[in-house]
């Protein structure tokens, strides 16, 4: 199901207020320390394991047993504690005991949920970088409303597994930056945030951030709707809950805050052909600007800040600036071999017909920009061609980082 059909009953229950601002958490005596929103620390020691008792409710062939022990006890009392086949009392909360009520709620109403849930576990003989999954499904009666997936995993660089599809969907024009503290961003259909790596280790020199990220419907369903931003509020939720349940999961200490207040919502403005995408100095060329009407820029202040273009709200173009360097690293691939390579008198990158890297190093370490043509054969024309030098060149000055010059292989 897509993020737009939501109907009342789905709302039944759901609150929008969210919890305090961004801060740390406070460490558990002969744990690691990891202080909420810390990206960049040196990796240490993890915490003992979670308590008999947690690790007891996680284990759901346990709960099954004392369940059933319990049913006795109950009935020879005359009381029922349950409504289904569950024992509320004894039920850790979906996703590695991490999802609370109020996000839940959020998100699904009061319907019915059912929950498929793997262990946290790298698979210790290969290089896996999934430490698993999630699912969330709530129904009316017994159709399937909405979906949730929450997975686990280290942004891929090495093989180029994450350089395309999951700047689609989590670096997209549509998401905001979850706020200071809180490596991560959001919108009302995903979210995700970064494991401290003090708890989940530096990611290698082709490697990414270990992320936590969660998806509700399809990615390219991208009709606007009266309850984005109660879904927005409501993935705020389920991201931090879910990144802090891991996070005890994996035996770590410390946690993240959910934000007080999140940006508005972006939304498709006229676009200024002579600051595009609301870059100062970078002008689109005359032959595009009757199929780029329209812009989005997401993602401010965040790890990427990301612009869509196009017309009918339909993107068509899409350029972005990933200056989170674990983030960056995810283009590790394309920057080595994704197509003719582009030099510049900083940095450099690759070009293909309809996508562009270019990678520079700044003072908070190394930016990744792209430029990509959604729509491709266009009338012959050459977007990623046209606006890579401008882009990097405007980019560059609008971070500090400039001034830059490139120079583009022969066609």
């Amino acid at each position: 199901m897509t993020t737009g059909e939501n109907d009342e009953a789905t709302r039944t229950g759901a609150g929008n207020e969210t919890g305090a601002g961004t801060g740390t958490g406070n460490d558990d005596a002969g744990g690691a320390s990891v202080p909420a929103g810390a990206v960049g620390a040196v990796p240490q020691g993890v915490a003992a394991r979670p308590s008999w008792w947690r690790r007891l409710l996680r284990n759901r062939a346990v709960l099954a047993s004392t369940a059933a022990g319990l049913v006795g006890v109950l009935l020879g009392a005359g009381t029922v504690a349950w409504r289904t086949d569950t024992l509320p009392l004894l039920k850790p909360d979906p996703c590695w005991d991490s999802l609370r009520d109020a996000g839940v709620s959020a998100l699904f109403g009061d319907r019915r949920l059912e929950v498929e849930e793997q262990e946290l576990r790298l698979d210790p003989n290969t290089a896996s970088l999934s430490y698993g999954q999630c699912r969330i499904t709530s129904f009316k009666g017994d159709r399937a409303r909405r979906q949730a997936i929450v997975r686990v995993h280290t942004l891929d660089g090495l093989y180029g597994k994450d350089g395309r599809s999951w700047p689609a969907e989590f670096l997209s024009s549509r998401m905001v930056a979850l706020g200071t503290g809180l490596p991560g961003m959001v919108s009302a259909s995903r979210a995700w945030l970064a494991l401290p790596q003090s708890c989940v280790g530096r990611p290698g020199r082709s490697g990414g951030a270990t992320v936590v990220d969660v998806a509700l419907g399809e990615h390219d369903f991208d009709t606007p709707s009266d309850y984005d931003e109660e879904d927005r509020d409501a993935m705020t939720r389920v991201i931090v809950d879910a990144a802090n349940g891991v996070i005890r999961e994996l035996g770590c200490t410390g946690a993240y805050r959910t934000p007080e207040e999140l940006p508005g919502l972006p939304g498709w403005d006229d676009v200024k052909p002579d600051a595009f995408c609301g870059v100062k100095g970078l002008e689109l060329p005359a032959r595009y600007r009757e199929s780029l009407v329209l812009s989005r820029v997401g993602g401010k202040g965040g790890a990427a800040r990301t612009c869509d273009a196009g017309r009918d709200a339909r993107p068509g173009t899409r350029m972005s600036t990933v200056v989170d360097p674990t983030v960056a690293g995810i283009y590790s691939l394309e920057l080595r071999s994704g197509g003719a390579r582009v030099d510049g008198t900083k940095g450099g990158g690759t070009i293909s017909p309809n996508r562009a890297a270019y990678r520079l190093s700044c003072q908070t370490g190394p930016v990744v920009m792209t430029v990509e043509n959604l729509e491709p054969n266009r009338d012959g024309t050459d977007f990623v061609r046209d606006l890579l030098p401008g882009y990097v060149e405007a980019e560059s000055e609008r971070l500090g980082c400039g001034p830059v010059k490139v120079k583009l292989p022969a066609s």
